[in-house]
């Protein structure tokens, strides 16, 4: 690939563009991409506009409307293998459509995929499903290599968000010239990252059911919390604990933390900045629920385009 010419990337399970993010400001050209959830399309389409999403289900999309490209994306649905989640793997529904994306391979032959997951993977049913997919890979004659990477280590951003990261090269040639970004000093803390100005009280939790139980356990000002399954949690001193799609459905899964005026909830926009979005990526201001799920469900972005970066540079 001479060095003028634009690698081109197409992107499944696209959700808001944090992997498409990533690579675009790699110089990477997107050509396709493919979203269900029409709320996530609608926040992708503000930033990246509507030339080339293909809003739906990947199921309906037949092998004929699926172009070349040189890099395949996938931030597949993670909650069949998450250790939050019932942890079913490829009996759920959700961890079937990871051989929706084998079709994708096979039907557009990219030199590249890139697969953005949760950590458990790994050890999901005792190994067996990670190997199913490495295997799928290497039937397919990909040279698979994978790093467990934490946003607080790898992108600067403190939050405590452990992913792995998949690359599977078509050219061993190509694979020869990767390999992953190390680690980076973490210089800020997720405070840094925090508003100053009083919020409207709606992010504020005076008067929460259980204020009582908050106040004797939210010793620490240095600290952000949230509430689990199994109560009340905090993180590590000046980190966020990982931001999840769950905070879209229950108010209480936003962590919170004493601002200078009370406890409150983060913001969309907080949320954004601790998984890396530019202050100009435009959030819808229409649907907050639905814009807490989104991040969530989305990706460290300097951690993907670190990790874009060096697979561009095996490209050239």
């Amino acid at each position: 690939m001479a060095n003028n010419e634009q690698i081109t990337v197409g992107s499944m399970f696209a959700g808001i563009g944090g992997i498409c993010l990533g690579f675009k400001l790699n110089g990477c050209k997107l050509v396709w991409a493919n979203e269900k959830d029409k709320y996530a399309c609608e926040t992708y389409r503000l930033n990246f506009g509507d030339n080339y999403l293909v809003q739906g289900d990947i199921l309906d999309i037949p092998d004929n409307k699926i172009p070349k490209f040189d890099i395949l994306t996938a931030g597949f649905p993670c909650q069949a293998f998450s250790s939050v989640g019932l942890q079913q793997g490829f009996d759920d529904p959700r961890g079937n459509l990871f051989f929706e994306v084998m079709r994708v391979i096979k039907t557009s032959k990219p030199r590249v995929v890139f697969l953005e997951n949760v950590a458990n993977l790994v050890k999901h049913d005792e190994g067996r499903t990670f190997e199913t997919i490495k295997s799928l890979l290497e039937e397919q004659n990909y040279n698979v290599v994978y790093e467990i990477m934490n946003a607080k280590e790898y992108g600067n951003l403190p939050q405590q968000r452990n992913r792995i990261y998949i690359v599977a090269f078509k050219y061993k040639k190509d694979l020869a010239k990767f390999s992953f970004p190390s680690r980076i000093p973490l210089t800020r803390t997720s405070f840094d990252l925090f508003d100053k100005d009083k919020k409207e009280s709606k992010y504020y939790m005076d008067g929460h059911r259980m204020w009582d139980r908050m106040m004797e356990y939210m010793t620490e000002r240095d600290r952000v919390y949230r509430f689990t399954d199994w109560g009340l949690s905090r993180s590590l001193p000046g980190i966020c604990p990982t931001l999840l799609a769950a905070m879209g459905s229950r108010f209480e899964r936003i962590p919170f933390f004493y601002d200078d005026y009370s406890v409150r909830l983060m913001t969309p926009r907080e949320c954004a900045r601790l998984q890396g979005f530019p202050e100009k990526y435009i959030l819808p201001e229409t649907n907050e629920k639905q814009v807490y799920k989104q991040i969530g469900n989305s990706v460290a972005v300097p951690v993907v385009y670190r990790i874009a970066k060096k697979i561009v540079e095996a490209l050239q």
